[in-house]
C-alpha cells in the first residue's frame, strides 16, 4: 500500500472517528434534556397535586381524629385567621423551594435531639413513640403516650403505665413522670407530658419557639419514631387551626411519630405530633407549643402568652 493512500484511509478512519464522537455528545447532550424536561414536568405535577390537596384541606369542615374518643373534631378555620383563597402560584413557589428550606447539617443535628420512646403497662402490653430532647435530662412527648387516658374495660383492673424507656446510642434509660396537660382522650390541646432520665445526655438541645404563628400553607418539617423504625424526617405544610387550638398539618402521621417534632424554617421546635384523622395518614395533628408545657422544666422561660389555647 502506498504511502499516500495509507495517509488517505488514516485521514478517513480519524474523520469518522471526529464525526462519531461529536454525533455521540449531541445524541448525549438531547437525551439529558428530555430527561430534565421529563423531570421538570414531574416536579410541576407534583407541585399541582399537593396545591390541589393544601386547598382540599382547607376547605374541610370537619372529621375524626384517630384518638380514643372517637368525637368529632369541632369546625376548623384558617390558621393565619384570614378568609379567601390561597394563591395556589405561592404553595407551588414554597413547594419547589422545599430541599433547600434548612441545611442539611442543621436537619442531621435535630433529628439527633428525638429518640424513640417505649412504655409498658400492667397488662404486659407495649408501645411506641417519641420524645423530643429539652436539655438537663428532659423530654417532651405526649401524654397518651405515657399515661392510660383510655377507659378500663368491664370487670377489668384499669390500665396503668408502669415503665418508660427512651433509646439512646442502642441502649434503653429508665425515665420517669413529670408533668403532664389535661387531657382525657388523644388528639386534645392537653395531650403532652414531660419526662425525664437521671443526668444529662449527650444530645443537643431543641430551641423552642412558642409564638410560631402556623400561618397557612407555611412549610414545615416533621422528626418521629415511624412505625418504630426509628427517627425519619416527613415535609409538609399548615392547614387549618381547629376551634380548640391544634393545627392540621399536610404531613405523615404515621403510627409511632406521636411526641416528635415539628420544626419551623430556622429549625426551632414549635409543635409536637399527636395523631391523624382516622384512615387518612397523610393528615395529621399538631399542638403547639405553650408556655405552661416547659413550667417544670428548669431554665425554660417562655412568654405567658402563649399559654392559652387557640391564641
Amino acid at each position: 500500500m502506498s504511502v499516500r493512500r495509507l495517509i488517505a484511509y488514516t485521514g478517513l478512519a480519524t474523520s469518522g472517528a471526529i464525526l462519531c464522537f461529536f454525533i455521540g455528545a449531541y445524541s448525549a447532550q438531547q437525551s439529558m434534556v428530555l430527561q430534565l424536561a421529563e423531570n421538570r414536568a414531574r416536579i410541576t405535577a407534583l407541585s399541582d397535586e399537593m396545591a390541589r390537596n393544601i386547598l382540599q384541606i382547607r376547605q374541610a369542615q370537619s372529621g375524626r381524629a384517630s384518638g380514643t374518643n372517637g368525637e368529632r373534631e369541632p369546625e376548623v378555620v384558617s390558621a393565619s385567621g384570614a378568609s379567601g383563597t390561597p394563591l395556589i402560584d405561592e404553595i407551588k413557589r414554597q413547594l419547589q423551594s422545599e430541599m433547600g428550606l434548612l441545611p442539611v447539617r442543621l436537619l442531621r443535628e435535630r433529628r439527633q435531639s428525638f429518640v424513640e420512646m417505649n412504655t409498658w403497662d400492667n397488662h404486659g402490653k407495649s408501645s411506641y413513640g417519641t420524645a423530643g430532647y429539652l436539655g438537663k435530662g428532659y423530654f417532651i412527648t405526649v401524654k397518651h403516650g405515657v399515661v392510660a387516658l383510655e377507659e378500663p374495660e368491664d370487670g377489668r383492673e384499669p390500665r396503668v403505665i408502669t415503665r418508660i424507656m427512651l433509646r439512646h446510642k442502642g441502649k434503653e434509660i429508665p425515665a420517669r413522670l413529670i408533668d403532664v396537660g389535661d387531657a382525657n382522650v388523644e388528639v386534645h390541646p392537653g395531650d403532652w407530658a414531660i419526662v425525664k432520665v437521671k443526668g444529662e445526655l449527650d444530645l443537643p438541645p431543641l430551641q423552642v419557639d412558642a409564638q410560631y404563628d402556623y400561618e397557612f400553607a407555611a412549610p414545615i418539617f416533621r422528626l418521629g419514631n415511624d412505625y418504630s423504625k426509628g427517627i425519619i424526617l416527613s415535609t409538609g405544610y399548615v392547614g387549618q387551626r381547629t376551634a380548640n387550638g391544634l393545627v392540621t398539618c399536610l404531613t405523615d402521621g404515621h403510627p409511632g411519630v406521636s411526641g416528635g417534632g415539628v420544626l419551623n424554617q430556622e429549625g426551632d421546635l414549635v409543635g409536637i405530633p399527636i395523631g391523624r384523622m382516622q384512615g387518612d395518614y397523610r393528615f395529621s395533628f399538631i399542638l403547639p407549643l405553650r408556655a405552661e408545657m416547659f413550667r417544670k422544666v428548669p431554665g425554660m422561660v417562655l412568654p405567658a402568652a402563649m399559654t392559652t389555647p387557640g391564641k
